[in-house]
């Protein structure tokens, strides 16, 4: 069996080991290939039957190209980068890790409500700088200090990550609503749920957990923002493309928005030309919220066990049925 790995290195940059992937046969480990569509994609896949990806795109002409892919193994949840549908015509499976970094996921986005609250690693800086040892007072804050307790929080998305996400702002005493297309008891104890407009309306803070489908697909725009309060925060660790950028990067700029913190854009990596990058009040990180070592492990053992699984005859995790 050839296995073939495209890009390996943020799953693993070498703090894990690829043992359990090895011992299904023969295994080619790049550490990066290709974010958009390219000759290289086939041409390192050759003739390997198991392939490995992340964010590498598998299309339709890259499939045709490379005929003996029996099995695409993603090292994620979304499997928006992969001709799924045309895998399937091809009898291929696809198959993806639906669950492994719920609560990591929940704690990045608190923690980036948290920043913008308290400018902790700004305060950090300021410190180390000689600020405070020069200051005249015996304290000082360059930014609002927000205090979370008695807000309402906004999740738009209550699956496992927003549900997660909802117990954290429970304990932090904020009164917590949720819209999500599809209710759940387990929501229903950790949220009450209330039409996407009254969340807007009603919301301090807003979440975003939802995936991304043609629905939800640029669901904070211009007419949204118009809903909500003013100075109200936004929190997007899900994916970038729930997002039209410039529509978020005018009302941060006008004042509307009071701060975005993200982990996600819609191009990534982000484009130096991205509205957001100079946006006021808008913290970005490199979308990491997934990457925790213990995160990391689980998409390990549940690619392992998706290949073992697949090879038994007895597949698990297919997103193309």
């Amino acid at each position: 069996m050839k296995i073939v790995v495209l890009d390996g290195y943020t799953e693993n940059p070498g703090d894990l080991s690829w043992n359990s992937i090895r011992k299904f046969g023969e295994v080619e480990i790049y550490d990066r290939t290709a974010y958009e569509d390219s000759p290289l994609i086939a041409e390192r896949i050759g003739d390997a039957e198991i392939v490995i990806v992340n964010k590498t795109p598998i299309t339709k002409d890259t499939i045709n190209k490379c005929q003996n892919i029996k099995l695409i193994a993603v090292l994620a949840t979304g499997y928006n980068v992969i001709d799924y549908e045309y895998a399937k015509e091809k009898g291929i499976m696809v198959v993806n890790v639906p669950t492994y970094g719920t609560q990591i996921v929940g704690q990045y986005a608190v923690g980036l409500l948290m920043e913008i609250c308290s400018h902790y690693g700004y305060h950090a800086e300021t410190v180390k700088n000689g600020k405070w040892a020069n200051n005249p007072d015996w304290c000082y804050w360059d930014y609002p200090m927000i205090e979370l307790y008695g807000k309402t929080a906004g999740i738009i998305g209550l699956g496992r990550i927003g549900q997660a996400t909802a117990k954290i702002l429970n304990a932090l005493d904020m009164n917590v609503i949720a819209y999500d297309a599809y209710q759940s008891e387990a929501g229903k104890k950790v949220a009450e749920y209330v039409e996407l407009d009254e969340l807007l309306a009603k919301s301090d803070v807003i979440f975003l957990h939802c995936p991304l489908f043609p629905e939800t697909e640029g669901i904070i725009n211009k007419e949204n923002i118009a809903k909500m309060k003013d100075g109200v925060i936004l929190i997007n660790n899900s994916r970038g493309q729930l997002v039209v950028e410039q529509d978020l990067a005018d009302a941060l700029n006008e004042g509307k928005v009071y701060a975005a913190g993200l982990d996600v854009v819609s191009t990534e990596p982000i484009k130096e030309d991205n509205p957001l990058i100079n946006a006021k009040n808008c913290l970005i990180t490199p979308h990491i919220s997934w990457a925790a070592k213990e995160s990391r492990q689980r998409i390990m053992d549940i690619t392992a066990n998706n290949i073992e699984q697949f090879l038994k005859g007895d597949p698990v995790n297919v997103v193309n049925k």
